[in-house]
């Protein structure tokens, strides 16, 4: 019996199974939520939009940041002397270097078109003049790799970090060139510091013409000007020059060549008179002979260079300020390279329009 009672345990307990398998009468209750699933679509569409609307607003506001300047803090009023001393120490530690590139031929830019990138020396000079303006820098250092350029353009520049100069220190960096209007701009710095093998130099003025009087004769062209005066066209490409007008425009080049020797003897007053002379007749040489001679002050390269700046100016931890275009123009075409190219006009215009320059021609 007690076997049979065990051997009914089990069947006992399982006698109760049937009962939990309600499970078939479960399924009409789930039917009723689907209508709260078809609910849903209309959330995720919201929140899309909501994502995008956010998207979008901070997209807009990254801009504004971008082009809109950063507005001074308001001078700290009614704050003990002892706070203001400390927030001007720690101030001091620290200063915003402006790094100001000046690339490849110096000259105007000419484009009219919309989608040229701000170029030329009218925009190395803005930026020279924003940075010499800006209270929060404290030094300029102006990375050159130039050969040089037309003369009126270089004088614009070098005219605009003499002026930045009243109220900034300037540090001149020359990297694998930087000869002839490169090296006049840098004149005009407190400071100069070149790579051992950069090359420099060229102290001199070009004027180059161009004749094209034998090719024209070949596509039977032929070029009668109408002028005022003898002179009046003088320097043309499409005859030959006389002897007098050789004469005056190679006074015209001794003029701009003085001009240019002015610059170097008030820049590099320490400069030997020998020296001078001797290698300011238009040669080239290298940094470290610049440096022997004390057309440069010191040899390294972007680190030297802004140390040196924050030496001059008294910063301890000298750093890079970016500088931000100052226009939509500027922001947009400062991410990619300029879609403009010379067209054949202006290609021959440059050839028949003659030209001085502080350039090297290699």
């Amino acid at each position: 019996m007690a076997e049979n009672e065990k051997e009914g345990l089990p069947a006992q307990n399982a006698a109760p199974l049937p009962p939990e398998q309600p499970a078939p009468e479960k399924e009409p209750a789930s039917q009723p939520q689907a209508p709260q699933a078809q609910k849903r679509p209309s959330a995720g569409s919201f929140g899309a939009f909501l994502l995008l609307l956010t998207f979008g607003i901070s997209a807009l506001c990254g801009i504004y940041l971008t082009v809109k300047p950063v507005p001074q803090c308001p001078t700290a009023k009614n704050v003990p002397s002892k706070t203001v001393e400390e927030f001007a120490s720690n101030r001091d530690k620290k200063g915003e270097i402006a790094w100001i590139k000046v690339r490849g031929v110096i000259a105007q830019d000419n484009s009219n078109s919309p989608f040229s990138r701000p170029s030329g020396a009218s925009a190395i000079a803005k930026k020279i003049r924003e940075a010499g303006e800006d209270k929060k820098v404290k030094a300029i250092v102006l990375d050159i790799n130039s050969p040089g350029g037309t003369v009126a353009s270089v004088q614009n520049i070098y005219s605009e970090i003499l002026r930045a100069k009243k109220n900034k220190k300037v540090v001149a960096l020359f990297r694998d060139v930087a000869a002839s209007g490169g090296f006049y701009i840098a004149m005009a710095a407190d400071k100069i510091v070149a790579e051992p093998g950069t090359i420099t130099g060229s102290v001199g003025v070009i004027m180059q013409t161009g004749n094209v009087e034998g090719l024209f004769e070949k596509l039977g062209v032929q070029v009668t000007p109408i002028t005022s005066g003898k002179y009046k066209d003088m320097g043309s490409a499409f005859r030959p020059m006389s002897d007098a007008e050789k004469a005056i425009l190679q006074d015209m080049v001794d003029d701009t060549y003085g001009q240019f020797l002015a610059a170097v003897k008030a820049g590099r007053p320490n400069v030997k008179p020998e020296d001078m002379t001797e290698y300011t007749d238009g040669r080239i040489f290298t940094g470290q002979r610049a440096y022997n001679l004390g057309f440069i002050d010191k040899l390294g390269g972007e680190e030297e260079a802004l140390q040196l700046a924050g030496e001059l100016a008294g910063v301890k931890n000298p750093k890079i300020i970016n500088q931000r275009p100052g226009s939509l123009r500027e922001l947009i075409f400062s991410l990619g390279t300029s879609v403009e190219s010379k067209t054949l006009a202006q290609q021959l215009q440059s050839i028949a329009t003659p030209s001085v320059s502080y350039l090297w021609v290699h």
